[in-house]
């Protein structure tokens, strides 16, 4: 590899001199540079950005925790991450967990992997980077995943630390819930069956909610019994869609697309037209629900604006730990954050007004 005491040697200056022009400072005649870096051309030479940040202390490195990187919300907020790390010229370090490949969704109430999750802190705290972004693949309350005392700056993305040193950034599900079952309402629809997701859930406590809003806000009555209790799969959807049938509703709100899924099958199988003879929703926006026939309304996660958010407060903690901007009032402030989510109105619900 070229260096710089070469290029000084080949242009016959200092070392000073060719490292002055390379970062862009001044004190050189325009001869001299041109020289310089008509060398650096021709030799194919490549600053050595490690020794550079070992020198200054500084990476511009974000090291990246990924629970798994195969779960459908990963890569819109690797995504984000990326999108905001490009624009503060940092770079990412990434680490895939892969935990629900090894073990299903069973990980999410088990807290043995805490231990492999802190060696990946410490294997990037060792390569300089600057800050730690941990990636959930399931919103829930992870207190021990950021190991309290870090030495740089750290956030949690669709997750929540519940922690006084780390912020947190999630989903809005109470206000992607409202939003769709408002839509129902204002179409006339007045007895809106729900398929839950699983009980101990983030999403499906903050999705009721936000249906239960909606229904009170519209003057509907909540009734219990047209809640069913799904699992998030797609045979949830199809086991609970003729008993809602019978409970005479006109929608049904299914708490994700995959549920919304298992509900199409079996109204196909009854002969039924989504749209047309039932009105039928679901929530993430996942890339088959375009593709289902007719076409699910649904909610788009605002899976990118979280990871670019959760990064937005690292790389802000940085700059204030380093003086580089004023610090707010009593330092930066820690809370939790939610990201809104956004209504897709596409051919799955009826218009009862007409």
């Amino acid at each position: 590899m070229v260096t710089i005491k070469e290029i000084a040697q080949r242009c016959n200056v200092s070392i000073a001199t060719v490292s002055n022009i390379l970062n862009g400072k001044p004190n050189a005649s325009e001869e001299t540079r041109e020289k310089v870096l008509r060398a650096v051309k021709e030799l194919n030479y490549t600053p050595n950005s490690v020794a550079k940040n070992l020198k200054l202390k500084k990476s511009q490195t974000i090291g990246v925790v990924v629970e798994d990187m195969t779960v459908f919300c990963a890569a819109g907020i690797i995504d984000g991450i990326t999108k905001c790390c490009e624009e503060h010229d940092y770079h990412v370090l990434l680490t895939n967990l892969r935990l629900y490949k090894k073990y299903q969704d069973a990980y999410y109430t088990d807290n043995s992997f805490i231990q492999p999750v802190e060696k990946e802190i410490r294997e990037l705290l060792s390569k300089q980077v600057e800050g730690v972004i941990y990636v959930a693949s399931h919103e829930r309350i992870l207190k021990d995943c950021l190991p309290p005392g870090l030495p740089v700056p750290a956030s949690m993305a669709y997750g929540y630390s519940r922690s006084a040193e780390y912020p947190s950034v999630g989903v809005d599900d109470v206000g992607g819930a409202y939003a769709l079952v408002s839509h129902l309402a204002e179409r006339g629809h007045r007895v809106i069956g729900v398929i839950r997701g699983k009980e101990d859930s983030i999403h499906t406590h903050d999705r009721l909610t936000g249906y239960q809003k909606a229904l009170y806000d519209h003057q509907i009555l909540f009734n219990p019994d047209i809640v069913m209790a799904g699992d998030w799969d797609r045979g949830s959807g199809y086991e609970h869609t003729d008993a809602l049938l019978e409970q005479g509703v006109t929608a049904i709100f299914c708490m994700n697309d995959i549920m919304a899924g298992g509900v199409y099958d079996r109204l196909a199988e009854r002969g039924l037209v989504p749209g047309r003879d039932i009105s039928v929703v679901g929530f993430d926006n996942r890339d088959l629900s375009n593709y289902y026939n007719p076409p699910l309304t649904t909610i788009e996660l605002p899976l990118e604006n979280i990871g670019y958010r959760a990064c937005g407060i690292v790389i802000d903690m940085i700059k204030s730990r380093d003086g580089k901007e004023r610090k707010k009032e009593g330092g930066v402030q820690i809370r939790e954050m939610s990201e809104a989510c956004h209504l897709l109105v596409r051919s799955s619900v009826a218009d009862l007004r007409k």
